[in-house]
């Protein structure tokens, strides 16, 4: 007499074990290369509208840390822990500065190192002064594009760069506006 698992008909066994294998392949994508993300602000407008629904890519960043203009979706940092954010609550802004970079927001405009960033991709021009600041080693500079209504670096701070999860790169839904995030190649300074 042998175990439940051999007394099974072997199409049986067969298909659970192709259940398990896809379960677990499905568990390793997920923790490791990619994932769906849902937009639940208006902090992106209007390169992302609330309800939107993305793929977070996680495998380039093994390879090479975010740059200016990748769009990243991000654990809090300790400062919005602070303020009573639950740590398992992902945010989503633009990287406008990377280690060593000096930003600055002035008359409307973002600086990176002294050069106006030209983007076209913003709700409308900030509505507030920052100084000049120096992004430490090991963080970020992030904002929303939707610059007036965004919860992001202009008020909380750096980025620890350990806080990123992943670069959002394609929409999945709405229908109407499946399509791949952003070309980095529009990103550009004055």
């Amino acid at each position: 007499m042998g175990t439940w698992w051999s007394r099974l008909p072997k199409t049986q066994r067969e298909n659970a074990q192709i259940l398990v294998i896809a379960l677990v392949l499905a568990l390793i994508i997920r923790l490791f290369v990619a994932e769906p993300r849902y937009i639940p602000s208006d902090s992106m407008v209007p390169t992302l509208e609330i309800g939107d629904r993305l793929v977070v890519e996680k495998v380039s960043y093994y390879l090479h840390p975010p740059s200016t203009g990748d769009i990243v979706v991000f654990e809090p940092p300790p400062q919005l822990l602070e303020y009573g954010y639950a740590p398992d609550k992902a945010f989503i802004k633009r990287v406008i500065g990377t280690p060593g970079d000096v930003v600055q927001i002035s008359g409307g405009s973002v600086y990176l190192n002294g050069q106006i960033l030209v983007e076209e991709y913003i709700a409308e021009a900030p509505a507030y002064e920052l100084p000049p600041l120096r992004v430490p080693n090991d963080q970020l500079f992030v904002m929303g594009d939707n610059r007036n209504n965004s919860n992001d670096s202009h008020i909380w701070g750096f980025l620890p760069q350990q806080n990123v999860i992943g670069r959002a790169v394609f929409r999945f839904f709405p229908i109407d506006r499946i399509g791949w995030i952003m070309d980095r190649s529009n990103y550009s300074n004055k």
